[in-house]
């Protein structure tokens, strides 16, 4: 299997980014307070660049003959990113929080994904990985800027 690894870690992708999904899903569905009128429809944006990149992810897997995670059941018991109950008990600023926690964990795997792919000289695999951890920087500066804080996506910091 001559891109076994770059596989590994797009299936991999594609139960997280699903996770993921639910979790700005529930963050939209959540919120109230302070800043609800700009926030609310970002998280439709969110969700939205997730599910696209999801879709690229997936779609890559199939073209190197993987077979991506389809079923709910699949993408719970592979992701690596929390589940928590809803409530409304929760600041915007923590669900803020949550949302970065999540968006490092996607950018940490896709630096990962850099590195196999590239170790495994798949280049179109290895481009779609650093485009979309580029997207997920840019994210988390975004977030971090609302929340007064930098965006700390510098590993030597």
């Amino acid at each position: 299997m001559k891109f076994g690894k770059t596989k590994e870690t797009l299936n991999q992708l594609v139960a997280d980014l699903s996770q993921f999904a639910a979790v700005i899903h529930q963050t939209h569905w959540y919120m109230r307070g302070p800043g609800f009128l700009t926030l609310h429809p970002m998280m439709d944006d969110y969700m939205d660049e997730i599910n696209d990149q999801l879709d690229v992810i997936a779609e890559r897997l199939v073209a190197l003959d993987g077979s991506p995670y389809s079923t709910l059941q699949e993408f719970a018991d592979h992701t690596g990113i929390k589940d928590e109950i809803g409530t409304w008990d929760r600041p915007m600023p923590e669900r803020l929080e949550i949302l970065v926690s999540g968006y490092r964990y996607l950018a940490d795997l896709y630096q990962k994904g850099i590195e196999i792919s590239g170790e495994e000289g798949d280049d179109s695999t290895q481009d779609i990985f650093i485009a979309h951890k580029t997207a997920i920087e840019k994210n988390i500066w975004m977030i971090q800027a609302h929340l007064d804080r930098a965006p700390n996506n510098d590993p030597a910091e």
